[in-house]
């Protein structure tokens, strides 16, 4: 976008400029006129539409610009803004699926941001013909030794030979491995459990040695455990030089925070809305919902934890377009909208009573759904850490960190 900046309006209040009030409307208006219709017909647990229903989505999607949204211009994109960004997830996410499969796979699925750190080959062979299809990638860095800590939890080795590497090691919780050609793998090319150590590579899941397995969960898109067994990867398949791989990584997951927590108060957001016109029409002991205090303070607690979250992630989006450093505030606003989005969805289902746990309502979806929020991109007590650490001045020591 060629402009991201908050300004003040007549009234001396602060509002989203012009271009991204367009943007946001536009993307909202697609979800209930094209994605919203499209996914009644789809099962309660589906993940994906059929075949030429996507088709048929993405290219209506293309035609007025919401189309890989985080993809620099230059190479088929979008390429919005941090802020920009937001805004489509948190409208994208207003579906039954929109939790793990932004409108329905509608607007396409970005490469991740760190493959154009790579060369212009790797960028041309990889990036520009997978996003131009609308394919998914995935990117492997945790481990069974555990994902919050990659600096020293990463053990998958990266041993080069000559003009190649071979990979050995295991990775799990990796969505969209299964539907994806290729990956970036992230292992450990050195003898000491030391960020330096660590290098990206994209990796074809075609590769001889390599095998995958879904994890059942309590969500029905599987994440999944990656095998690598003597995988050989070429050189000129690195990304980056050898040893940068964890700046890569961490530049990655601290902007990905935020249009993660965009997306969840999307589906707040819409569950807020399915509550209240339910509290206004439901009767009950000869009167409506709409009129007991009880209902009226759940109410009110949900739009006013979504406004708050909702301001730190614009914040936070808009520092990172200023150029600033986000980290703090991109786990202030990861923690704050992920756990504020679970409450309030908790709420609304409490308001349906019975019918909010029933397949009839995309709530019992979205609250299995959300929980995993909390723990994905980095756990809501990895990310108090950051903070804490900020604020103290130094490193406190958690007793079991």
């Amino acid at each position: 976008m060629r402009d991201s900046t908050v300004t003040a309006n007549e009234t001396g209040s602060w509002e989203l400029p012009y271009e991204l009030r367009q943007l946001q409307e536009t993307a909202r208006r697609f979800m209930q006129q094209e994605v919203e219709p499209a996914e009644a017909k789809a099962p309660h647990d589906a993940y994906e539409l059929a075949p030429d229903v996507t088709l048929a989505l993405q290219a209506k999607a293309r035609a007025i610009g919401l189309w890989n949204v985080q993809t620099p211009a230059e190479f088929g994109g979008a390429g919005l803004s941090l802020l920009g960004q937001c805004l489509v997830a948190e409208e994208s996410a207003k579906c039954r699926m929109g939790a793990y499969v932004p409108a329905c796979g509608a607007f396409g699925f970005d490469p991740p941001n760190v493959i154009y750190k790579g060369t212009r080959e790797q960028i041309e062979k990889y990036a520009i013909p997978t996003a131009d299809r609308g394919e998914k990638t995935f990117v492997a860095i945790s481990e069974p030794s555990g994902g919050s800590d990659p600096a020293r939890a990463i053990r998958t080795r990266a041993e080069r030979r000559g003009d190649r590497y071979v990979l050995n090691g295991s990775k799990v919780w990796i969505s969209g491995a299964s539907q994806s050609k290729w990956g970036i793998v992230f292992a450990r090319t050195g003898s000491e459990r030391t960020r330096s150590n660590i290098s990206s590579f994209i990796v074809e899941k075609a590769s001889k040695g390599f095998s995958l397995k879904p994890i059942p969960v309590i969500r029905s898109y599987y994440p999944y455990e990656l095998t690598f067994e003597d995988v050989e990867v070429p050189v000129e398949n690195r990304l980056g030089e050898e040893g940068q791989g964890f700046q890569l990584a961490e530049t990655w997951l601290v902007h990905a925070r935020v249009p993660y927590a965009a997306a969840t108060l999307g589906i707040a957001d819409a569950a807020l809305r399915l509550a209240i016109e339910w509290a206004k029409q439901r009767e009950t002991f000869r009167s409506r919902l709409a009129d007991k205090q009880a209902i009226q303070w759940m109410i009110a607690d949900s739009e006013i934890e979504l406004r708050a979250a909702r301001l730190l992630v614009f914040q936070a989006a808009w520092r990172a377009d200023l150029g600033q450093d986000i980290k703090i505030d991109a786990s202030i606003c990861k923690v704050y909208a992920t756990e504020a989005a679970g409450r309030i969805v908790d709420r609304c289902i409490q308001i349906f009573g019975g019918m909010g746990v029933a397949k009839e309502m995309p709530l019992e979806r979205w609250y299995r759904e959300m929980r995993i929020k909390r723990i994905g991109e980095g756990p809501s007590e990895v990310h108090r850490m950051v903070v804490a650490r900020d604020l103290l001045g130094g490193q406190p020591k958690a007793q079991g960190v």
